[in-house]
């Protein structure tokens, strides 16, 4: 199994839906524990033996460009057309500059460093990180096969997937064949379509019933994806203190 030293932080989204709250910050810059969130993560990736990150920018993007003066094996990507993508135009952005395995994350994520534990100590070449249920809204589901937990679907829509076992979290491990079957069939979906596709309900979601894509699955991981104000209350008034009281971590 290679050793993984890369991880890949999508991070070029608008933060529609937080301005109100936060202003004109990108979403990986919420304080929690007294440090942007997106910095948290460097922090724990680099703990975890992970030497080079990178982090794939858009909307304001100089927030981020900032951190590769401040982290060594921290790089920023430019995706220039970041208003009219999806998050797999983001990825596929990044094609040149990190080779797999790799860790997949996004920006706006706060989480447990068991997530990055479990992902970094299972034998599977290739898997997505799932929870039990949040009911934290705008969660994507998981269907997979019984066992071993192997991926067949992903979407918003439960009722669009069989044997439903859990939610993503937005943290993967992306094996070098994975790697290369996304970046293929983005590129025609790219030249058919256009821009505007995920790596998760589009990307995953196709590949699933074309190659092996396992799930690792940590029922009472403590993780929240940040998109709007109700999501920032949710964290701020009970993710973020059971976090910091299980890994000791200040709650301010």
């Amino acid at each position: 199994m290679p050793h993984i030293q890369s991880a890949i932080i999508l991070a070029a989204g608008m933060s529609t839906r937080l301005r109100a709250v936060f202003g004109e910050k990108p979403k990986g810059f919420l304080p929690l524990g007294g440090n942007p969130i997106v910095e948290r993560s460097i922090n724990l990736l680099r703990s975890h033996g992970i030497q080079q990150i990178i982090i794939v920018t858009g909307y304001l993007s100089s927030f981020y460009e900032a951190l590769q003066s401040k982290y060594s094996g921290v790089q920023t990507v430019y995706n220039p057309f970041y208003a009219e993508s999806g998050s797999m135009y983001s990825l596929w952005c990044a094609r040149q500059w990190v080779q797999a395995p790799f860790l997949l994350l996004e920006s706006d994520l706060i989480y447990e460093q068991r997530a990055l534990q479990t992902l970094l100590a299972t034998p599977l070449e290739n898997a997505i990180l799932t929870s039990g249920f949040t009911y934290s809204g705008d969660e994507i589901y998981v269907g997979a096969t019984d066992m071993p937990l192997q991926l067949t679907g992903l979407s918003k829509k439960p009722q669009v997937l069989h044997n439903i076992v859990g939610e993503l979290v937005g943290i993967s491990k992306i094996s070098t064949l994975l790697w290369q079957a996304m970046i293929a069939y983005s590129e025609d979906y790219f030249s058919r379509h256009g821009l505007r596709l995920d790596y998760e309900e589009g990307t995953l979601h196709h590949l699933a019933g074309k190659m092996p894509v396992f799930v690792c699955k940590v029922d009472d991981l403590l993780w929240a994806e940040i998109d709007d104000a109700t999501h920032l209350r949710r964290v701020q008034e009970s993710v973020w203190p059971q976090i910091a009281l299980r890994e000791g971590e200040g709650a301010g």
